[in-house]
C-alpha cells in the first residue's frame, strides 16, 4: 500500500511500504479521509516530543472494515463504516485508574506515537472503532474525532444555558465550539477571528455578532470566554472580557512556556474559573450521535479532500489559513476545488 512517511522532521515521502494486517484484537480499516490538524503540523516540524521517527501521521480518520482479527467480538463485519478514536490509553495507571484517561501517564495515540491514517491502510484496536450511521461518508466521519475534542472542551465549562459567550478563534476547532455553545443553551455568542471568509461561515452558524479584533469589544462583558487559538495574548485578552463569577475554557494549544497574566485577585474576588481540555474523554460515541443526528454540521468547514500525492499541497493550504478543513483521501482522486 501506499503511506506517508515522515522519516525525520520536515522531510517526509509517499512511500509503498507493507499491507497491515489486523493484530490480536484489531481490525484493517481501508482510510475514506484524513484530516490534517495542528498537531500534525507539530509533527512535521518537530514540535511534538511523543512522536518517534519514521511514523506515518495522521489520527482524524473514517474508513471502512476489511479486515478483523479471529478474537474480536464487537460488532464490526467487514464493509461496515467505522470512525476511530486514535486514544491508546494504558488503563493501569493512577489517572487512567481514577478515570482521567485523557491524562494518562503512558499516553499514545494512533498517528502521533504510533503509525496513522494518512495511509491506504490502517490496522487499529477494535475498540477504539465506532460504527457510522449510512449516511455519513468518509469526510464527515473523520470529523469526528476533532468534534469529540470539543464535546470534552464543553463538558468541562459545565451548564451553559442562556449565558453569553465569547469564542476566539474561526478555524476548525472554534466553528465545532461555536456549534456546541449553542447547541447547548448558551448566547448569545460572540465570534472573534481575523479572517472575513470564517467570521461568514461562524455567522451562518449561529454566531449572534462577530468580530476582527477584541478591540472591537473592550467595553463589554461575558459570562463564558472560549479561547480556540492557542495565542497567549488572545487568551489575556478574552480572559479580560469575563464578567464577575466568569468562566474561561483555553481550549486552543499555547507554546508550553506561554504565560498569562490573569490577576490571581480577580480569579479570587470575580470568582472567575479558568478551565483546560485535553484531547478526549470519553467523548467519541456523542460526537458520533452528533453528527448523526445533524445537530453538528461540519460540512460548511470541508474543502474537497486531496489523493495522497498532494500531502504537501495541503500542508501548504493548512499552513497559509487557505480555506478551514482539509482532508487527505489516500485511496481516491481529488475532487475539484
Amino acid at each position: 500500500m501506499r503511506a506517508i512517511v515522515l522519516d525525520r522532521p520536515g522531510s517526509f515521502r509517499v512511500a509503498e511500504v507493507p499491507d497491515p494486517a489486523p493484530g490480536e484484537g484489531q481490525i484493517v480499516v481501508r482510510v475514506d479521509a484524513c484530516g490534517i490538524c495542528g498537531t500534525d503540523i507539530h509533527i512535521m516540524d518537530g514540535e511534538f516530543p511523543p512522536t518517534p521517527y519514521p511514523i506515518t501521521p495522521g489520527h482524524e480518520f473514517a474508513g471502512t472494515v476489511v479486515a478483523v482479527a479471529g478474537d474480536v467480538r464487537m460488532n464490526l463485519p467487514v464493509g461496515a463504516k467505522v470512525a476511530v478514536d486514535p486514544s491508546l490509553y494504558c488503563g493501569y495507571c493512577r489517572r487512567c485508574r481514577s478515570g482521567r484517561d485523557n491524562l494518562c501517564e503512558n499516553w499514545a495515540a494512533i498517528g502521533d506515537t504510533v503509525s496513522g491514517a494518512f495511509a491506504e491502510y490502517v490496522a487499529v484496536p477494535a475498540v477504539n472503532a465506532h460504527l457510522l450511521p449510512g449516511d455519513i461518508d468518509g469526510q464527515l466521519g473523520a470529523m469526528v474525532e476533532p468534534l469529540a475534542c470539543a464535546v470534552h472542551g464543553l463538558r468541562r465549562l459545565g451548564p451553559l444555558f442562556g449565558d453569553s459567550a465569547v469564542l476566539t478563534g474561526a478555524g476548525t476547532m472554534g466553528l465545532l465550539l461555536l456549534q456546541l455553545l449553542v447547541h447547548s443553551g448558551a448566547g448569545p455568542v460572540t465570534v472573534v477571528d481575523r479572517v472575513p471568509d470564517r467570521l461568514e461561515v461562524a455567522s451562518k452558524l449561529g454566531a449572534a455578532r462577530v468580530a476582527a479584533s477584541l478591540d472591537e469589544l473592550t467595553d463589554e462583558r461575558f459570562e463564558i470566554a472560549v479561547d480556540a487559538t492557542g495565542v497567549p495574548a488572545v487568551v489575556d485578552g478574552v480572559a479580560g472580557l469575563l464578567d464577575r463569577g466568569g468562566r474561561l475554557l483555553v481550549f486552543g494549544v499555547t507554546p508550553a512556556e506561554a504565560t498569562m497574566s490573569l490577576s490571581p485577585f480577580r480569579i479570587y474576588n470575580d470568582e472567575i474559573t479558568v478551565t483546560g481540555s485535553m484531547a478526549i474523554l470519553r467523548s467519541f460515541a456523542p460526537a458520533v450521535e452528533l453528527i448523526g443526528s445533524g445537530a453538528i454540521d461540519p460540512r460548511p468547514l470541508l474543502s474537497a479532500p486531496l489523493p495522497l500525492d498532494q500531502f504537501g499541497e495541503a500542508l501548504h493550504r493548512v499552513r497559509t489559513g487557505q480555506g478551514i478543513k482539509w482532508h487527505i483521501r489516500p485511496s481516491g482522486l481529488a475532487l475539484k476545488d
